[in-house]
């Protein structure tokens, strides 16, 4: 019986490790590295120079009326 047992229990064990491998359980984001986050870094900025470009005069206009 227990030689039966141990057997059992180890072909039991094989298989819940085998699809624990299979089914991804945790919430965890996709690592990203430095330097895929640098160039997601650039490219918004790239994106976005218009944007500060028109930002700029209005700053300006802000600073130049304060006075």
């Amino acid at each position: 019986m227990n030689r039966k047992k141990k057997v059992v229990s180890t072909l039991k064990k094989k298989a819940k490790k085998a699809n624990a491998k299979l089914a991804p359980s945790s919430n965890k984001p996709r690592y990203i590295s430095k330097a895929e986050r640098e160039k997601m870094a650039l490219e918004t900025e790239a994106a976005q120079p218009s944007e500060t470009v028109q930002q700029e005069p209005s700053a300006e206009k802000a600073q130049a009326a304060a006075e």
